[in-house]
């Protein structure tokens, strides 16, 4: 076998693991090894003499991860194929450049210094994926076991960047013992693999323990999701508020009682036009009608998804995010949820983490003079959004509980998610909708993250989408009750109230944040060159 082909074959195998180990329906047990491939290729082609390593290890490492890349995000392309693109080429020059660090580091630094700074630097990378403006977080390590919850209950102290160390960890731990025996079988093998063995079983073990000891409040919440599975594409658009209001009724009213606490309707459910008027809304005939039909139901608060909007008449534009309609004519639009409750005043929340290039050009300041108004479509309706800074809750005007409107995207963002319940949400309700990718992993996906939310902060959780799948999710990240994909339907049951606040909760990525300071050391120290020995 060439050695090119040597190369080829480990790097594919790489991102051929990395993928298939990914929900919702992957081999997870295959992300422990899926980087010993690429490290060995990495070790090879530092010990070969053949020239431009730097870049022929970069080369190979982006093939594994644009593998890895478009074999979990391939869905993409229902929306847009240069959407899609973009998100898998980017993404996977992100991490061929951690890798290529990676590779640098080991010339400067001791072994061990370097696998640590590897690992750091991951996390690092996964950490600042959830904040900048190019946030794509789908493939963050953490978020490989979203259907094996009953492997990572301790996520209530770690949040998911603990799932990413225990991943990162184990596979270098592996392959250093592999490298050692040279690839092959001796009897010294097996216990030296009895430690990361341990390190595998021992987080299970406790997250079994941990998963019997969740508790199951008294007080319960009755919910009604409504699922009214609208083609985002093409039906959605041309349908009024006022019809969309006449729909609602009909679809929910056999299951509202005096006893229902909530009813929920997904992202953007009521989108006419421009959407609704911000200042207006408390004077405007939708917000009348609705609370008219309230009035036989005082106890029910419903929460639903809206598109707000702010106009703006002056030469320049009020804001980043402001959208130029005509000559000194600009449109703040929101994609918000609106809580709606009897002779009660509406309570507003404003989506705040913005799907990159939907809803968002990311550096908007530097690439406007440059692109113009060019926008990504990953799915979603494609203008610039306003966010609010803080993390809303709507309170129940009839109980004490508190929800948290977390829309769609926003799900997968563990610490954000964390800023509800500090505020005082008892449980967390999800409006989404999932129906821009069509029938492929993209929204099985999102709501398996989903449940990684309810474990971090162990908040049962109401999920509303259109075009499915809505779902009830308890504390422990089971789901109670889903429905099928594709149906118009309405999903009833109850979920628990909680008040207690995590580990996690009240620290949040902790870890992450650790892995930002030792990356910064070790790579200083790297530079400096002072931890090698020669």
């Amino acid at each position: 076998m060439s050695k090119t082909l040597k190369h080829l074959i480990l790097s594919l195998s790489s991102g051929i693991a990395l993928g298939i180990s990914w929900p919702t329906q992957g081999l997870t047990p295959l992300i422990f090894i899926a980087l010993i491939p690429l490290l060995y290729l990495e070790s090879l082609i530092r010990e070969d003499h053949t020239k431009r390593k730097g870049l022929r290890l970069f080369g190979y490492s982006y093939l594994s991860f644009l593998v890895w890349n478009l074999i979990t995000t391939w869905w993409l392309y229902n929306s847009t194929l240069f959407g899609m693109l973009f998100a898998n080429l980017c993404n996977s020059f992100f991490y061929a450049l951690i890798f290529l660090l990676f590779y640098w580091s080991k010339g400067r630094l001791p072994l061990r210094s370097a696998h640590l700074f590897l690992v750091s630097l991951w996390l690092s990378f996964e950490k600042l994926h959830l904040i900048w403006d190019f946030s794509w977080t789908w493939l963050n390590f953490g978020n490989v076991f979203s259907e094996n919850i009953y492997w990572i209950q301790w996520y209530e102290y770690t949040g998911s960047f603990g799932g990413s160390l225990w991943v990162l960890s184990l596979n270098l731990w592996l392959f250093s013992i592999l490298k050692k025996q040279d690839f092959r079988l001796s009897k010294s093998l097996i216990p030296n693999l009895v430690p990361p063995l341990l390190l595998l079983a021992l987080p299970i073990v406790f997250s079994l323990y941990l998963y019997q000891r969740v508790e199951t409040p008294e007080r319960s919440i009755e919910v009604v999701l409504i699922q009214p599975n609208i083609d985002p594409y093409s039906t959605k658009y041309q349908l009024t508020n006022t019809t969309l209001l006449e729909q609602f009724w009909i679809q929910s009213k056999p299951y509202l009682s005096q006893n229902t606490d909530y009813v929920l309707t997904p992202e953007t459910y009521f989108a006419e036009g421009y959407g609704e008027e911000l200042s207006q809304y408390p004077y405007s005939e939708i917000h009348k009608d609705i609370q008219k039909e309230l009035a036989a139901y005082p106890n029910l608060q419903w929460i639903s998804g809206i598109q707000f909007y702010d106009t703006y008449t002056q030469k320049e534009a009020p804001s980043l995010t402001a959208n130029r309609v005509r000559k000194n004519l600009w449109v703040e639009f929101y994609n918000s949820a609106v809580s709606e409750q009897y002779k009660r005043t509406s309570e507003i929340y404003h989506k705040s983490k913005l799907v990159v290039g939907v809803e968002n050009m990311p550096f908007k300041s530097l690439l406007n003079p440059l692109l113009g108004n060019l926008m990504i479509d990953l799915g979603g309706t494609v203008s610039s959004r306003k966010i609010q800074e803080n993390r809303s809750v709507f309170s129940h005007g009839s109980t004490t509980e508190k929800a948290a409107p977390i829309i769609c995207y926003e799900s997968i963002f563990g610490e954000f998610v964390t800023g509800y319940v500090q505020n005082g949400a008892t449980f967390l309700a999800v409006i989404s909708n999932d129906a821009w990718w069509g029938e492929t992993p993209g929204h099985r996906q999102l709501l398996s993250y989903t449940r990684l939310r309810a474990i971090e902060t162990r908040r049962d959780i109401a999920r509303s989408a259109n075009t499915g799948i809505s779902a009830l999710i308890d504390a422990r990240g089971e789901v109670l009750k889903e429905t099928d994909y594709n149906s118009k339907t309405v999903l009833t049951g109850n979920i628990a109230s909680r008040t207690e606040l995590t580990f996690y909760t009240r620290f949040g990525d902790l870890i992450a944040r650790w892995s930002i300071f030792i990356a910064a050391l070790f790579f200083l120290l790297a530079i400096s060159g002072r931890l090698k020995t020669s």
